[in-house]
């Protein structure tokens, strides 16, 4: 593979602080590239350095001639005071882009529902990502760096950009580098993982469960003190293997090897004795909404005549649309809102607590220290069954003993975010809230924040757009889907995608003429559907077949994925006897060592289950395809 650019002994510090030292790394076509590490390790610092927009101190970046590279920055670079239009495609003519069948399906997927002549300044800050998205990718870039894509997208919109970047180019072209605390999609779209850490950079080989299984063995093999972390890494490979069906049929490593790390590792929580703690904590009710609808203003309502019921230590995730109504929902829990009709009904011992994702809430105490803060609501704290210190608190969620005497005013982002979800326990709520919690978190903090959370007995409701997280700390999940409802997800996210995937089928399939939409196309644009309704307003569309917003499926029927996981069930029957023989036959081995006639025979039973083993592996992971 051709190598496209790359940093030799890159070192670079910020005032006594090394944050690279002597860092070597390499981007050759064909590179799918996540960027792992605590908050201020230096990953956007990495590639800032290789994309060339910042220089190091010491050492050099090397770019083949011709290559182009697109950025995407974390925060906000759009001039506010552009259109959509002219933000996303500058001044060139509509048919010099329209004409495109990949640019829009970008636009589609991106911006197909968003004003095209709306000023930039007025829209939300998801709205904001996808038209700096859309702007980055309609360019035909030879490398993408991605810094936090997935921030303030819904779940839709983070699939959807996965997807893109799958389809973007072929096998050995190209080539990407993402910064992201979003698991399951540093799991769905890279080949490759870069920790950032201590100054250095280590690779590993596939995504972030590989990338898990590594670094636990590599924490292993070399019997390193960080027992917490080591502890917390085998605790999520626990799940990864043992966790939701979305992703029990795609395997990125071998089973065999993740089964060995996981043996003695419990599950992630004890439901019956969390169930037992919350219900002694909340009594029988907790919060109830019946009949509940919410309008503004005589709009449409955002609830109609829902009835939501939850119990103690129920643990649901919250995913929609954006602007379905998740942060509402949970001000309405709160008490915060009060339903236009219909009536929220509380226990009588329930204490909510909500977090936000104003990180503003601590400008109150902008001057006291991380440890003051905590020592101010409460001097310890229980986790499951274990007492805590304040100071022990914090240190569990990654603040070190130097950190801790930091003022909260000279706080990163992430930082920031992790002490007002800190403040909120030590209040010792019996029912959480948490609204978009992973944002500005990195993935060592947020398996601590899981870790926390696993021990936590009372009622949870998470609003996220991050899968691996709502598949980690909920039970089941409900989804906003804009039309005033609640519906439970028994199939969980995927089913989310389905189901908003059909409903945008159904949409583009009832548009009328068959013409686009394409703001300033004309009408000499390639027929296609109509994304969403008032096709005047500037919404977009997708030519059929281009893999548009709408999403294409994986080519195989519910009928073949039905047949599939018959297929998965009946092989690992069939690999769990040939374990139990396999082990049978090594103690047979074993007993007649000195007998090398016996020994011979026991040895030609062994490979002939063990080419059995090899094929019926070979029937798993490819029934394991069908099902991705």
């Amino acid at each position: 593979m051709a190598h496209l650019l790359g940093g030799e002994n890159l070192t670079i510090s910020f005032g006594t602080r090394t944050v690279l030292d002597g860092v070597t790394v390499g981007l050759n076509e064909g590179d799918r590239v996540g960027i792992v590490g605590r908050n201020g390790d230096g990953k956007s610092t990495l590639m800032r350095l290789l994309s060339q927009r910042a220089e190091p101190d010491e050492g050099r970046v090397t770019k083949r001639r011709g290559v182009d590279v697109g950025y995407l920055d974390q925060g906000d670079v759009l001039d506010g005071d552009l259109d959509v239009g002219r933000a996303i495609v500058g001044e060139r003519a509509a048919h010099e882009w329209a004409a495109d069948p990949r640019v829009r399906e970008i636009m589609a997927g991106l911006v197909g529902d968003v004003d095209w002549r709306a000023e930039v300044r007025s829209l939300s800050g998801g709205q904001k990502r996808r038209v700096a998205l859309a702007k980055l990718l309609i360019e035909p870039h030879d490398v993408i760096m991605l810094d936090e894509p997935t921030n303030h997208l819904d779940v839709e919109g983070v699939a959807w950009l996965a997807r893109h970047l799958k389809t973007r180019w072929r096998a050995n072209e190209g080539a990407f580098v993402v910064v992201t605390h979003d698991r399951w999609f540093l799991d769905e779209v890279c080949t490759g993982t870069w920790e950032v850490h201590d100054g250095i950079v280590d690779p590993f080989e596939g995504g972030y469960a590989a990338y898990v299984l590594a670094r636990a063995e590599r924490d292993r093999m070399a019997a390193v003190v960080e027992g917490k972390r080591q502890n917390l890494m085998k605790k999520e490979l626990a799940w990864l293997r043992r966790g939701a069906p979305a992703r029990t049929s795609k395997p990125k490593f071998r089973i065999d090897a993740a089964n060995a790390l996981i043996a003695d590792v419990p599950e992630p929580r004890d439901a019956v004795a969390l169930s037992k703690m919350a219900t002694a904590r909340l009594g029988k009710d907790v919060v109830d909404l019946e009949g509940v609808t919410l309008a503004y203003d005589g709009a449409r309502p955002l609830f109609d005549n829902v009835t939501l019921r939850l119990a103690p230590g129920e643990r649901v995730g919250v995913v929609g649309v954006n602007g379905a109504g998740k942060s509402t929902l949970l001000r309405l829990i709160a008490g915060e809102l009060q339903p236009t009709s219909g009536r929220v009904k509380r226990g009588k011992t329930v204490v909510t607590a909500v977090l936000s994702q104003d990180v503003r809430e601590l400008d109150d105490v902008a001057d006291l220290r991380v440890i003051e803060v905590i020592q101010r609501e409460k001097q310890s704290f229980t986790v499951g069954s274990k007492e805590l210190t304040a100071g022990q608190l914090v240190e569990q969620l990654g603040f070190t003993n130097q950190k801790q005497w930091t003022r909260v005013a000279e706080l990163s982002g992430g930082e920031r975010r992790r002490l007002q979800l800190l403040r909120l326990l030590v209040g010792e709520p019996n029912v959480l809230m948490l609204d978009e919690p992973t944002n500005d978190l990195d993935t060592d903090t947020l398996a601590a924040v899981e870790d926390v959370l696993d021990g936590w007995p009372g009622t949870l409701v998470v609003v996220s757009h991050d899968r691996y997280l709502l598949e980690r700390v909920t039970d089941h999940q409900l989804a906003l889907l804009g039309d005033g409802k609640i519906r439970a997800l028994p199939g969980g996210v995927e089913q989310y995608l389905e189901l908003r995937e059909a409903s945008l089928g159904a949409a583009d399939g009832g548009s009328a003429g068959g013409q686009s939409a394409l703001p300033g196309a004309g009408e000499g644009a390639d027929g296609g559907a109509a994304r969403g309704s008032a096709a005047g307003t500037g919404q977009f569309a997708a030519e059929a077949g281009d893999g548009g917003a709408s999403g294409a499926t994986s080519g195989a029927s519910e009928a073949e994925k039905r047949q599939a996981r018959k297929e998965l069930s009946r092989v690992e029957r069939q690999l769990g006897r040939i374990g139990e023989q396999e082990t049978k036959l090594h103690q047979q081995m074993a007993e007649v060592a000195d007998d090398y006639g016996r020994l011979a025979e026991l040895n030609a039973q062994l490979q002939a289950l063990l080419a059995e083993k090899e094929e019926l592996e070979l029937e798993w992971l490819e029934a394991s395809e069908i099902l991705e």
